[in-house]
């Protein structure tokens, strides 16, 4: 029996028209329209094994970590260009498989492999 993980996780636009897939296989990041038109690709090789994502409540910002490659990125809506490396190994970040933007408390939440938990503060 194959086993293919092609789509690991997705997530919608605050707006619901664009989709946006990461394969850790395949080390993209996908950006398609609501017909399933492919908009973007993005590939990095700061973004090697991207396990998590996570679209911002204003839909501008997508974040995204890299699992093997022990970073999470900033990039932007239209998911073609990294807006910024917000944290690396040098942070400690190892292996994010989770990352969401609290605006409650301005703050980058990543879950890090083995139950563990980085806070970035972000102003």
């Amino acid at each position: 029996m194959l086993l293919c993980f092609a789509v690991w996780k997705c997530a919608v636009s605050p707006t619901g028209d664009r989709l946006y897939i990461i394969s850790p296989e395949q080390n993209k990041l996908l950006t398609l329209a609501r017909d399933g038109t492919l908009l973007a690709t993005y590939t990095d090789p700061a973004l090697h094994g991207p396990y998590g994502l996570h679209v911002t409540p204003a839909g501008q910002v997508l974040l995204v970590c890299g699992g093997w490659s022990n970073t999470v990125l900033q990039v932007g809506w239209e998911g073609e260009s990294k807006l910024a490396t917000l944290a690396t190994k040098r942070h400690g970040v190892w292996q994010p498989w989770s990352v969401c933007y609290s605006s409650t408390t301005s703050s980058i939440i990543v879950g890090l492999w083995e139950d563990n938990i980085l806070v970035i503060r972000v102003e």
